[in-house]
């Protein structure tokens, strides 16, 4: 779907408005592309924590050159810094917190466009004492704030690290680091010792090789660019849509060397179904990602229960069915990965969406019931939650709203499919076993909910 508004913005005449009105500036937003690098620039890494002298090893393995000090700049007039990154797990009391302004204040002018701000601490929960659990919590109010401060498509993150998890950073600084976290901005995420194993891939560059994985809704929009993004990575992606979808569903599967599954996942026989495609013709399934979802719009007064029925059946129960039926019967294999789709709409609410809003919300609840539990069993479970993002589907919104839900979060623009599925694609990863509990919002950092 075009944005005109966007292309107007980055033409001559447009550019010149956009400053002197001070009009939304949504700039273009650099997305992976295989052999480019990472950053388009050197990350400056700074704090006195317990991670720091692990970080430049790890950065240095994703390609990305690693300063320490804003004077190893050759020329900070000209040349820009693709990434700032600063471990904050050393900052223990109130006072301390001064030590963000003196690594992040000279040098945020340096920020290259499409540049990356991420700052590690340790969960709140985890501190040691009073001090500490109020200066951490901090950190939260300062990368939210920094990344509505970031312009030309920066993005500020905070990533909390449980002690004990210091060596399983890696996959979730590659994905935040590089092009693949283009419309995740002003997130939250906790690396923790209550995941499974974070297994280190054979290729960086193909860290899915020799998974299956099924990707429910692929026939189309947000599903279909999941199952592209899986395959990319070495997946054998299984595409399952109900039958009705069942020509747009082959032309996914043949375009990503996968297969197909026609199925109403909301049937009670479907979850034995499920299972039994999946061992049978495959062994198992390693990666589960539960995107199929449907609207059935109407204010709660005008709302027929059949809408409300359906909405929850599709979007919420019948993911927890699957997902029981899986695990009990061995079907999804150790070291699974279990990642639902939730939605603003889940966080914020929003008008005429009482049930899509509960059933988003619900999956939400499904990852915070069940972390713990399947982490026992060396499987996570993870959500997103997207945003705005251009589909079909988005593309049918009245103009109004449709132009506030792009121009209302940090970007100014909305989403694509493919950042919702690059996130998807980072929680899969075998290197991701220590991520587990998280819901993290694919919304350029929306201005609605928290």
């Amino acid at each position: 779907m075009t944005d005109r508004y966007q292309q107007f913005s980055t033409s001559g005449v447009g550019r010149l408005l956009v400053k002197r009105l001070g009009l939304p500036d949504p700039q273009p937003l650099r997305r992976y592309k295989a052999g480019e690098p990472a950053l388009t620039g050197p990350a400056l890494v700074g704090g006195a924590g317990r991670l720091v002298d692990g970080l430049g090893p790890v950065l240095k393995s994703a390609g990305i050159e690693v300063l320490t000090s804003a004077d190893s700049l050759p020329d900070a007039s000209t040349q820009k810094y693709g990434a700032l990154v600063f471990d904050a797990t050393g900052i223990t009391s109130p006072e301390q917190l001064r030590e963000l302004y003196d690594f992040f204040h000279p040098v945020m002018r340096s920020v290259a466009p499409s540049g990356r701000v991420v700052v590690l601490g340790t969960p709140p929960e985890a501190a040691a004492d009073q001090g500490e659990v109020i200066a951490q919590r901090a950190l939260e109010g300062f990368t939210r704030s920094l990344g509505k401060e970031l312009k030309r498509g920066a993005t500020s993150q905070l990533v909390y690290v449980r002690p004990g998890a210091d060596d399983k950073i890696e996959s979730t600084l590659r994905f935040l680091l590089s092009g693949k976290s283009a419309y995740v901005d002003g997130q939250v995420i906790r690396i923790g010792t209550r995941g499974g194993q974070a297994v280190e891939p054979e290729s960086w560059a193909a860290p899915l090789a020799g998974k299956v994985a099924l990707v429910t809704g692929a026939s189309r929009g947000i599903g279909a660019a999941i199952a592209d993004v899986l395959a990319r990575d070495g997946a054998h992606v299984i595409a399952l849509d109900i039958p009705a979808q069942g020509d747009d569903l082959a032309k996914v599967a043949n375009r990503v060397g996968g297969s197909t599954l026609q199925l109403d996942i909301t049937a009670a026989d479907a979850p034995a179904k499920l299972v039994e495609h999946l061992k049978t013709r495959h062994g198992g399934v390693d990666i589960v990602v539960h995107n199929a979802g449907i609207t059935r719009d109407k204010t709660l007064a005008n709302m027929k229960d059949g809408a409300w029925d359906s909405v929850l059946a599709v979007n919420l129960t019948s993911q927890l069915k699957a997902n029981e039926e899986l695990i009990a019967t061995g079907t999804l294999r150790e070291g699974g990965r279990v990642i639902g789709v939730s939605s603003i709409a889940g966080i914020a609410g929003n008008l005429g969406q009482t049930n899509y809003g509960t059933s988003k919300a619900g999956v939400i609840g499904m990852v915070n019931a069940y972390a713990e539990e399947y982490a026992a069993k060396d499987i996570t479970i993870n959500a997103v939650a997207p945003g705005f993002i251009e589909t079909k589907m988005t593309a049918a919104v009245p103009l109004f709203i449709r132009e506030a839900g792009r121009r209302m979060n940090s970007m100014s623009q909305g989403g694509l499919p493919v950042d919702v599925a690059e996130t998807i694609a980072w929680y899969a990863s075998p290197a991701s076993g220590a991520v587990n509990g998280n819901v993290v919002r694919v919304c350029g950092q929306s201005l609605l909910g928290a």
